[in-house]
């Protein structure tokens, strides 16, 4: 199945954090933080403005993205566990040193 997100959406797959600390302690699974990264897989085509224009997002697909632990909606596509989000719920685009 294929999702393409309307105006101003943007679809994220959560990045799995480390289950082991810096200084070696494995984290279980259940005690384990939802992971507040993501990578955006696909982008709508953006939100009309009050002239009827077509603003464009500024993420793209593949950006790595950061975002609060409750944001979004929540779907399962093909066993994969999705987020569907406004980009406003977006708070920044992780940059490669």
């Amino acid at each position: 199945m294929k999702l393409r997100p309307l105006a101003d959406r943007v679809i994220v797959k959560r990045v799995e954090s480390e289950t082991k600390t810096a200084s070696g302690i494995y984290i279980p699974d259940n005690a384990a933080e939802k992971p507040d990264q993501g990578e955006v897989l696909a982008v709508g085509p953006g939100k009309r403005n009050d002239k009827g224009e077509v603003a464009a997002l500024t993420v793209k697909v593949g950006d790595r993205v950061l975002f609060g632990k409750y944001s979004g909606q929540t779907v399962k596509v093909d066993g994969d566990e999705l987020l569907v989000m406004k980009e406003d719920d977006l708070f920044a685009v992780v940059e490669a040193k």
